[in-house]
């Protein structure tokens, strides 16, 4: 006889269309009845067209007839919303405050390094006027799918989920000319109607500064650390503090610091660069009360593959120090009573 664990190993199966991610691993599973030979299967609708839903149909429909005794098999559909669907474990905002420092890039990294390390993981670009996640990860020409009941997030190549402005825009260049309160409605419905499914982690990626953007993410998801980015210089330690002070007064935990650009190394000469200064690393680490996570270098092969949109391409030192270290105040806040 048939049981419920076979049909769940088929249902494992069965692909989303354009998000190849399962249907279990999106959460769409709602109920499996088995009776004399019959399997029916109920799926959230939830963000699926009528072509999805019929693929999806038909994968299953093929799938059960090759588990034994089982003669006929169906497949219903109801509506679920994608807020009620997703178990998202942790979510880890990157923030600094100051534009131009690299988050986006660290929200990437993060992404990879957690990831790559068995972990299911998303991005979340909140930076609704100038989003690059996209054109980091390839995904420049790629566009949402999804339909009146709830959006999905684009795929990279390793398999991170991505939700992105620009992946509903016309266009990649198309400006956002909107005000705050429009912008912050646009975050909550990111969060709450994309199907995210189950992911271990989601990485928000914050715009520049502590106004409404950064604030509606703070207030509306439920943020359990925060990475700092910034660069060496004194300006830019200044604005970032700000960020620091913004994050202790919304009580959510910094997780580290990332110092962005902070050498450029030489081979030849074997030599550390200091371009816009001496490393502040530590500095900001004691004014964040959190641990320096990476130095990042200025990375001429980095560059290289941000601008042709193949980031998970970057391999180095650099990249396992990041992970190495991330890993290692991820384990102890987990561990935390």
């Amino acid at each position: 006889m048939t049981n419920e664990a076979q049909v769940k190993d088929c249902l494992a199966q069965v692909m989303v269309p354009g998000v190849l991610r399962s249907i279990v691993d999106m959460n769409l599973v709602r109920g499996i009845d088995i009776d004399a030979g019959q399997v029916k299967v109920t799926l959230a609708n939830t963000a699926l067209n009528q072509e999805a839903q019929d693929f999806i149909a038909k994968q299953i429909t093929a799938l059960c007839k090759l588990l034994p005794e089982v003669e006929t098999s169906t497949v219903d559909f109801t509506e679920v919303s994608a807020k009620d669907l997703n178990e998202v474990k942790n979510v880890i905002a990157v923030m600094s405050g100051k534009g131009g420092v690299g988050k986006s890039l660290v929200t990437g990294l993060i992404a990879m390094a957690l990831q790559r390390n068995g972990a299911s993981v998303g991005i979340l670009d909140a930076d609704i006027t100038g989003p690059s996640i996209p054109w980091l990860f390839g995904l420049a020409d790629e566009r949402a799918g999804g339909s009146q009941s709830g959006m999905l997030p684009a795929r990279t190549h390793t398999g991170i989920s991505v939700m992105s402005m620009n992946l509903l825009l016309p266009n990649e260049d198309d400006a956002v000319i909107w005000r705050g309160p429009l912008i912050g409605k646009v975050i909550t419905q990111f969060w709450e109607e994309v199907l995210w499914g189950k992911l271990d982690y989601l990485i928000v990626d914050l715009p520049p500064g502590t106004a409404d953007a950064p604030l509606t993410v703070m207030q509306s998801l439920p943020i359990q650390g925060v990475v700092i980015v910034f660069t060496p210089q004194d300006l830019t330690a200044m604005v970032v503090r700000k960020a620091i002070k913004m994050a202790e007064q919304m009580k959510k935990p910094i997780l580290g610091v990332v110092e962005n650009m902070s050498y450029l190394h030489i081979p030849e000469m074997n030599k550390k660069m200091e371009l816009f200064g001496a490393s502040r690393g530590e500095e900001m680490a004691r004014a964040a009360h959190a641990p320096l996570l990476a130095r990042l270098p200025i990375d001429p092969d980095l560059v290289k593959l941000c601008d042709s949109g193949n980031l998970e391409d970057w391999d180095s030192e650099d990249m396992e120090a990041l992970s190495d270290a991330l890993y290692k105040v991820l384990s102890l806040k987990n561990n935390q009573p």
